[in-house]
């Protein structure tokens, strides 16, 4: 799943120029978004295991149920037929409990893998940031950011700030707007 990441970075790595660094930074970047849609499809496949593995045991139980029920009114038939059945719900239920621990486990090492991949991509991209070509415009962002200054294109607190002014900008204009419904309708 993370084979490309792993060919990006040795292209990272290899690169030389400023311009392929960029681009390498942008496939690195494409290859941790395609590995968190691969932790979703996981987490997707392992919620489908846990369902298929609880149909089974309900199931299993049944099966059982059927067979207590059986033996209780001397139906040695239906007791055969439902110890067939406890047998092949068991069997199924003990495959679907090791793929669940295989699915776990195997979620459990992308994430881990997810993990290494972000910090070397924030890695490469203060890399790139830092060399941009124009040493002393570099040099005097580093100072800035040295006394508390932020980049503007570095400055995770305001793209929140941002966000939550867009967001608090939409919810006035959904208030606005249901103000004049309310107002419409005579309420």
């Amino acid at each position: 799943m993370f084979e490309r990441l792993r060919e990006t970075l040795d292209a990272w790595l290899d690169s030389h120029t400023p311009a392929d660094r960029r681009s390498t930074v942008g496939k690195m970047h494409e290859a941790v978004v395609e590995a968190r849609a691969a932790l979703d499809a996981l987490r997707k496949g392992i919620r489908s295991t846990e369902s298929k593995l609880e149909r089974e045991r309900e199931h299993l139980r049944d099966a059982q149920r059927r067979g207590k029920l059986a033996a209780e009114i001397d139906d040695r038939e239906t007791v055969d037929v439902a110890e067939q059945y406890v047998v092949k719900h068991r069997e199924r239920a003990a495959v679907l409990e090791r793929k669940l621990a295989a699915q776990r486990e195997e979620l459990s090492l992308a994430e881990r893998e997810l993990g290494e991949m972000g910090a070397q991509l924030e890695m490469a991209r203060r890399e790139v940031s830092s060399g941009t070509g124009n040493d002393k415009v570099d040099a005097a962002w580093r100072e800035i950011e040295a006394a508390g200054g932020v980049r503007p294109e570095t400055d995770l607190q305001e793209e929140l700030l941002r966000n939550q002014m867009d967001r608090a900008a939409r919810e006035a204009a959904a208030e606005e707007r249901l103000r004049q419904l309310k107002k419409k309708m005579g309420r």
